[in-house]
């Protein structure tokens, strides 16, 4: 288990730096390892441009012949570019699948990310771009040219939001969003501290994980409203664009709890508010300020859907099917990192979008 010195910036650079995907590098001043440095990079010159940029000057691309308009938020990943994440092309597998398809004039991919593609893996997986859809003859709400538009988003911290076409790219240079490493929010990993710190309150456990102490519970908490004020402030300015915007967000996890309103987080177990120094600090998500403006999936039925769709190909496979191997497996995402990119998981993402859409989806996937 890792010593203070392992945890010490220097020691993890190493790490991080194998999480950026060339031609991208990682910029060492964006590593936030704990809650306080993640405070820290509020007022980091590339972390405060981008919130700027974000909050009041993005607006979505226009698309010819474009009607109805969805917003689709998915989780920031390990690595970087997150498209090239094993669960961003899950889930971007899926969508293509249902129908949608990469509108004119993408962003340029650099040409050595396709190498992360697998046997089978189309190039249109690490399309950032809006993707499109023909609505039905019958439906008025899809524009003169019929089409539906789905933009993706990423939540992100220390960015808050990322929209995907600026995942790569920005401003005639590389995305912030392709050169950070941000594991300081993960409390339940034990090693999301910075002991070096003179603020540091972390205490070592016997296993050789760190517990937090209130001061990381509150730069936690701090940060964590932070967040959720950014996404809030860029959504409700660009609400307007779109029919509904949908969140994909794992059950427990961080970016959840971005988004949830005081009722959300009782029914989905999710915190209320964190013991700081001073007390408990109340967490405040995007629902609490916008009432009713995003939607978050998967639910309850949808994640017990999946569980089932898995044991069932499980078994075809001539696969462990008990209920603790399924479990095990769904958790890991079948090698998707999570379970938001898992086949079973992902379709039903693509059927609310299908409805959403107005649209009907093709046969292999209904």
């Amino acid at each position: 288990m890792p010593s203070a010195a392992d945890l010490l910036p220097s020691a993890r650079l190493a790490a991080s730096k194998r999480k950026i995907r060339a031609p991208f590098a990682l910029d060492p001043t964006m590593c936030f390892y704990s809650p306080q440095t993640n405070v820290d990079a509020l007022t980091h010159p590339r972390v405060s441009e981008w919130h700027r940029f974000v909050q009041r000057e993005w607006t979505p691309t226009p698309v010819d012949g474009a009607g109805r308009r969805l917003a689709l938020l998915l989780p920031c990943t390990k690595y970087k570019p997150y498209p090239t994440s094993r669960e961003h092309r899950g889930i971007n597998a899926a969508l293509l699948a249902a129908g949608w398809r990469p509108a004119s004039g993408q962003p340029a991919t650099p040409a050595e990310l396709y190498r992360v593609l697998e046997p089978g893996e189309g190039r249109d997986l690490l399309h950032t771009g809006p993707l499109v859809r023909a609505a039905r003859p019958d439906d008025v709400t899809g524009g003169d040219g019929g089409l539906v538009v789905l933009d993706r988003f990423v939540l992100s911290e220390p960015l808050g939001i990322v929209p995907y076409e600026h995942a790569m790219c920005f401003r005639d240079g590389p995305s912030p969003a392709t050169c950070y490493d941000d594991p300081g929010l993960f409390e339940a990993r034990g090693t999301s501290v910075s002991p070096e710190r003179p603020d540091c309150t972390a205490t070592p456990r016997p296993d050789g994980t760190w517990a937090w102490g209130p001061a990381e519970r509150e730069a936690f908490a701090r940060m964590h409203n932070a967040m959720a004020e950014v996404i809030a402030t860029t959504l409700g300015r660009v609400a307007p664009a779109y029919q509904a915007v949908v969140a994909w967000t794992s059950p427990g996890l961080t970016h959840r709890s971005f988004l949830a309103d005081a009722a959300f987080r009782a029914a989905d177990g999710l915190p209320a508010s964190r013991d700081g120094v001073s007390g408990p600090v109340r967490l405040v998500g995007v629902l609490d300020t916008m009432p009713g403006l995003v939607e978050i999936l998967p639910t309850r039925a949808q994640l017990a859907a999946a569980r089932a769709a898995l044991r069932d190909r499980l078994a075809a496979e001539g696969r462990n099917a008990s209920s603790r191997a399924v479990g095990a497996v769904f958790a890991r995402g079948d090698g998707h990192d999570t379970p938001l990119g898992l086949p079973e998981l992902a379709r039903q993402l693509a059927a609310r979008l299908d409805d959403l859409a107005g649209v009907s989806a093709p046969a292999a996937v209904a």
